[in-house]
């Protein structure tokens, strides 16, 4: 396996691992990653896994994302005879070598849709590469969707690659941006500043719920904070469409499956279009990194969301 690596100064560190497996190797590339979370949960700093499968069945490239409190702590799990031991089990269910972008310090790269591009730059030329980000910075500041990005120096010692990480507010945006004649004509530019470069794409666990607008590059919460909104706009819909539409489907001998079907599409679009833009509203000051950014907001945020379930049940519990 390949390692690609990039630091910025700062506590947290993340891998983020591609690889493609064979063609009706799902199943057990699904089985041996589960070994290799119960594994990774043992060591010492470890904070939390995301697996993404495929964007496509053409490409059957899984993205999984491990995060540790501390490069040491990551480098300590990168070295163990633990993973090569599950590197060598799972050789036979990958096409090619996987690829993985080690990134410390700066904001996790779980938000939204992300791409992670590492470079191979030329030495002596980093300066102009970076100049030449700047460049890429502005032309992506103008494309619709755009939502920050960062770029990440080579850590010593263990990898020499420089590593982009930049995000969009959805999967469309950031392949306009990807797909665009800007982005081309900066790429022919750039070529005489590095070797080569790859690109990882990454999703996030609840995707457009969580919008504030373009060009706004605060950042998006947290997935915690997101299942917490989520589940605050999600139960008083599905209590209320139980309350009502439930007794229409049965009045209508509607069968369980096509009415809960029905539920769902009803919930879902609820969320989308009228709740979860009023719960981002009225709890940006917690939602958003940029203006969360003391413990006592962070607590404070959670027990009025916590609250305010409380008081969503027990309204339900009085008059249900």
């Amino acid at each position: 396996m390949s390692t690609r690596a990039s630091r910025v100064p700062g506590g947290s560190a993340t891998v983020v691992t591609s690889q493609k497996v064979r063609a009706g190797r799902d199943d057990d590339y699904k089985r041996w990653q589960e070994k290799t979370n119960q594994i990774v949960r043992r060591f010492d700093g470890f904070q939390g896994t995301e697996l993404y499968p495929p964007a496509s069945e053409a490409e059957n490239e899984w993205v999984v994302v491990f995060r540790f409190s501390g490069v040491e702590q990551l480098t300590a799990w990168l070295d163990s005879s633990d993973r090569q031991q599950l590197l060598d089990e799972g050789r036979p269910l990958f096409e090619g070598t996987p690829t993985q972008e080690v990134l410390t310090g700066g904001t996790p790269v779980e938000d939204v849709v992300t791409a992670v591009i590492s470079h191979d730059v030329r030495p002596g030329r980093e300066r102009e590469f970076m100049r030449w980000q700047d460049k890429i910075l502005k032309s992506q500041e103008r494309h619709p969707g755009f939502m920050g990005s960062e770029l990440f120096r080579p850590v010593e010692g263990v990898q020499d690659r420089w590593v982009v990480a930049f995000r969009f507010d959805t999967r469309e945006h950031l392949e306009g941006w990807l797909d665009s004649e800007d982005r081309e004509k900066l790429l022919e530019e750039g070529r005489e500043y590095f070797r080569s470069y790859d690109v990882r794409k990454i999703g996030s666990a609840f995707s457009g719920w969580f919008r504030f607008g373009e060009g706004t590059e605060e950042g998006i919460p947290p997935n915690w904070k997101q299942a917490m909104s989520v589940v605050l706009a999600l139960y008083p819909t599905v209590m209320i469409l139980e309350l009502t539409a439930g007794d229409w489907f049965d009045n209508l001998g509607i069968p369980g499956y096509i009415a809960l079907f029905i539920s769902n599409v009803l919930s879902v679009s609820i969320l989308t279009w009228l709740l979860m833009p009023l719960v981002n509203r009225a709890f940006a000051f917690w939602l958003l990194p940029g203006r969360a950014r003391s413990r006592r907001v962070h607590v404070a945020g959670a027990v009025v969301v916590a609250v305010c379930c409380l008081v969503i049940i027990t309204i339900f519990g009085l008059t249900t």
